[in-house]
């Protein structure tokens, strides 16, 4: 019953910082920090120090799962730590579960976002055309693009790795409920 106790411990910090990504596309550290360190503070009430390991893993394999698009400049570095630090509740066993939840949720997100108009599609169509169509003139498409600090060529993933996370913690409170 630990995993219940973990969603009614990240749920008011990841709703805020839900709020703060929908209002001005930005994830504060002292947010996502805090909720690690919440989630180290679970891992050794729940599990002890293996836990604490556990969530160190998880971590890192949240971190990981968004460098590649981070690095490319597709993800924003508070989307990387944020889900660095959900990372940790989660931990490397439901670390899978997690990741398909947030992507699954980022494709609802982005798929709701666009047919609302509320985001450009523009930059996922450059970079689709950029990896299909051999003929595709990639700096002339690149200079058509909006600008980066426009906030409807940006959607809002911390929505995503909250809700994701959420599936995966209720889906691991799920299998402790039912072994």
């Amino acid at each position: 019953m630990h995993h219940i106790l973990a969603i009614c411990l990240a749920a008011p910090l990841l709703s805020v910082l839900c709020w703060k990504d929908w209002r001005t596309r930005t994830l504060p550290n002292a947010l996502t920090f805090g909720l690690a360190i919440l989630g180290f503070g679970w891992r050794i009430w729940a599990d002890g120090m293996g836990g604490v390991v556990d969530g160190v893993l998880g971590a890192v394999a949240g971190g990981l799962f968004l460098l590649i698009p981070f690095l490319m400049k597709a993800a924003g570095g508070g989307d990387v730590k944020m889900l660095a630090a959900v990372g940790v509740f989660t931990g490397l066993r439901f670390c899978v579960a997690q990741l398909m939840f947030v992507s699954l949720a980022g494709l609802a997100l982005a798929t709701v976002l666009v047919a609302a108009r509320a985001v450009s599609p523009a930059r996922l169509k450059h970079a689709i055309r950029c990896f299909f169509d051999w003929r595709y003139d990639r700096v002339k498409g690149r200079a058509s693009l909006p600008p980066r600090s426009d906030e409807g060529g940006r959607a809002p993933f911390g929505i995503a790795i909250a809700i994701g996370t959420m599936a995966a913690l209720a889906y691991a409170a799920w299998l402790e409920a039912n072994p």
